[in-house]
């Protein structure tokens, strides 16, 4: 008889001739569950001195430790690939994030399959494997409907995979993926995103205890909290309320001081200053301020919500179990706290598409950020406070508030000096190599007949029993859209960033004229004293470990560039290039990069049939982050809303009159208007062959975004437009296609 994981006994199982034997886990390999967090700073959370509590982080880190140099590369995309590969991210072509890819080595998105991940390792070595949350790896160009699928989690060795792919989701209305297969989440009033995810989990580790009780698992949690858009339910919400009335400034020095007295930074680490991009808390007006801390409030809501949920999965564990040989690794953050907005927004991507909200319109909405009709992110003064103690903050590859973030790792079978600190210096390509030593797995040299390029990173395991071992990373280069650093026994040399990641300049940078300093980490914690003036010559070898580094890991060529690589023609697409489109109704959902949208110069032409008088139901819905579009028809009458940013200054709703029974042609045109100015644009309905509105647009934002045919897009904003349900009106096709010169 043989014993199960879970106490059962069953038969020994026959000894197979030609059926293929089923892959065993080394003998008392331990579970890894992986939770890496989003746009979390080093002082957010309560382990770490944050204000936001968060238990379940402090209870894994009271049976394990904590990690107060551990590192990742300032943006998303690129941390998330080193860590799955324990590559560099450069060396994996994930240089940036997906949305910017650039036909170069290190930039293409493309993990190589010469890469393979930790969750395909251990797949092939007995472990059964899923994904929640965000997946931020797969190229733009291959995340819709038709795949291919081989980049998509399911081809990287998860057995299942649960979330969004795409940088950010609304956790209201997410854009859900299962597997390959878009699905639409509930339809109920108390639905949100972190939640269904772990309910997901649960049941996983539930199927999986059943049906395979012998298997260690790889389980890697990936929320979108707390990248924007900043939203959790609204009794979380209320339980911070005034929790941030002091401001910014204040915050700040309060981590700080709790860092300092719990140990987790040294007691001779300085506070950085405020940069001046940033205003002071006391030059707020008083309503300025109340905008401004319920912002705070609600991103607080949000990470403390999800750390509840995943207590849901570490209780589940201790019920059945399975906690003592389970080794937690909880990164919480992919990056420093995110100082991309510069005021924040009810609508996140305002400031992407060119329109910048004044403080007076954030005031006018501040209550409803975190609500289902917010896509909100705070001001960065915000991020720069909880990236306490250091410089800057997400996309700052130079400075340690872009790179350094909190670590957990938790096994109470294997670690016994619980609760300690651990100030090995180490980075994110580090964690594959401690799960494989963890697992008594050797990373294999050939993977499908794909010979494996080798693992960057180098196991902590050594680290787990001695608090005073010397860091086994001893050299480390970082790179982000220009700012750059390189670490070496202690020092590190690093560009001085020319602008703030709030600021959306288009004037060119020149990466090889950025200034460096000079900062030595193993006296100067917090990287606050520039030594480059009086040793010129220890700057000058980091600068050559950097430039050797770069070449070997196709880091070149370096690019300053966020907003000028956003654009077509950088990567491949399924449209550019082409004039007409042609959808059809049904429950596709075509992820951005993989739908025209509506540009000037372009038209979308509907053709339908109503049955009744009344007629209703959607026909075009595009919607993203920043705004949406949509082609309804209420009441048997065509109606047209165009509200790329949320905003009231760039609204515009065109009506048709009613409609016989019968088939029509709907047409939304989008013409140039030079005379009105260089961007402008008129808007045109026109029904069945003639113009029933236009509408002059000064300056003409181009819808973008997911795009549905006959249906409503989840992340549809268009609060102010009725979504009348499908009633006595069939869609025949969609034509999207370029206007005539």
């Amino acid at each position: 008889m043989a014993v199960a994981k879970d106490g059962t006994t069953r038969d020994e199982a026959p000894h197979w001739r030609y059926f293929e034997e089923p892959k065993r886990a080394p003998k008392g390999a331990p579970n890894v569950l992986l939770i890496m967090t989003d746009d979390v700073g080093f002082g957010s959370a309560s382990t770490f001195g944050g204000p936001i509590p968060t238990p379940t982080f402090d209870a894994l880190a009271k049976r394990g430790l904590k990690y107060n140099e551990f590192h990742t590369t300032a943006m998303c995309s690129p941390s998330r690939a080193a860590l799955l590969t324990g590559r560099n991210s450069h060396a994996v072509a994930t240089g940036a994030i997906t949305n910017v890819a650039i036909d170069e080595p290190g930039y293409t998105s493309v993990i190589p399959k010469s890469a393979a991940t930790i969750a395909r390792v251990l797949h092939d070595n007995g472990y059964d494997t899923a994904f929640f949350g965000k997946n931020h790896n797969t190229p733009v160009w291959e995340t819709g409907p038709m795949g291919p699928f081989d980049r998509w989690p399911n081809g990287w060795g998860f057995d299942y995979f649960y979330g969004f792919n795409a940088a950010a989701s609304d956790q209201f209305r997410p854009e859900l993926i299962e597997n390959r297969n878009a699905i639409e989440p509930p339809a109920s009033g108390d639905y949100i995103f972190d939640k269904d995810m772990t309910n997901h989990v649960l049941d996983w580790l539930h199927v999986k205890w059943s049906q395979k009780p012998d298997n260690p698992f790889f389980v890697y949690v990936s929320p979108g909290t707390m990248h924007s858009p900043h939203q959790a339910p609204t009794e979380w919400i209320a339980r911070f309320k005034g929790s941030f009335d002091m401001g910014w400034d204040e915050l700040r020095q309060q981590i700080f001081a709790r860092q300092k007295k719990a140990g987790i930074i040294p007691a001779n680490a300085v506070l950085t200053p405020r940069p001046d991009a940033l205003p002071a808390w006391d030059s707020l007006s008083p309503e300025a301020k109340r905008t401004y801390a319920h912002q705070m409030e609600v991103a607080a809501a949000q990470l403390a919500y999800f750390d509840y949920q995943l207590g849901r999965v570490i209780d589940e564990l201790e019920a059945n179990g399975q906690l003592d040989n389970t080794m937690i690794i909880y990164l919480q953050g992919d990056n420093g706290a995110s100082m991309d907005s510069r005021r924040g927004a009810v609508q996140e991507l305002q400031s992407l598409i060119g329109i910048e909200p004044s403080e007076e319109e954030l005031i006018e909405t501040w209550s409803e950020n975190g609500t289902p009709h917010s896509y909100s992110n705070y001001n960065a003064a915000w991020a720069w406070a909880q990236n306490a103690p250091f410089q800057w903050g997400k996309q700052i590859a130079s400075h340690l508030g872009g790179l350094r973030d909190g670590l957990v790792i938790s096994w109470p079978q294997r670690i016994k000096a619980t609760g300690q600190v651990r100030s090995q210096f180490h980075h994110v390509i580090d964690i594959a190599p401690t799960i494989y030593e963890a697992a008594g797995v050797t990373p294999p040299t050939e993977v499908d007949g794909v010979k494996q390029q080798p693992i960057d990173g180098v196991s902590m395991v050594y680290s787990f029993a001695n608090a005073a071992a010397p860091s086994t990373r001893r050299e480390q280069y970082f790179e982000m859209l220009g700012n750059r650093s390189y670490y070496k026994d202690g020092w590190i040399a690093s560009t001085t960033p020319p602008r703030a990641p709030f600021d959306r300049s288009t004037t060119p940078l020149d990466p090889s004229k950025f200034e460096w300093e000079l900062y030595n980490l193993s006296q100067d914690y917090s990287q606050s004293r520039n030594l480059a003036a009086q040793n010129p010559a220890k700057l000058a070898e980091l600068q050559q470990g950097f430039a050797e580094a770069a070449k070997r890991y196709h880091v070149y060529p370096i690019q300053a560039d966020l907003i000028g690589r956003v654009g077509a023609g950088k990567r491949p697409s399924l449209v550019d290039g082409r004039d007409q489109f042609t959808y059809y109704p049904g429950p596709a959902r075509y992820p951005q990069g993989n739908f025209p949208g509506l540009g000037s110069g372009w038209s979308m032409r509907a053709s339908l049939t109503t049955a009744s008088s009344n007629a209703a139901g959607p026909v075009v819905i595009i919607g993203d982050e920043a705004g949406g579009g949509g082609l309804i028809i209420r009441d048997g009458r065509p109606s047209y809303l165009y509200n790329p940013s949320g905003r009231e200054a760039e609204r515009v709703r065109l009506e048709g009159g009613q409609l016989s029974v019968g088939q029509h042609e709907i047409a939304i045109s989008v013409a140039a208007a030079p005379d009105i100015g260089p961007r402008a644009a008129k808007i045109s309905m026109i029904v069945d062959g003639k113009v029933a509105q236009s509408a002059d647009v000064a300056v003409y934002y181009p819808l973008r975004g997911s795009g549905v045919i006959g249906r409503y897009n989840v992340r549809t904003l268009l609060k102010d437009m009725a979504e009348p349900a499908m009633s006595e009106l069939a869609i025949d096709r969609v034509v999207f296609e370029k206007l005539p010169r």
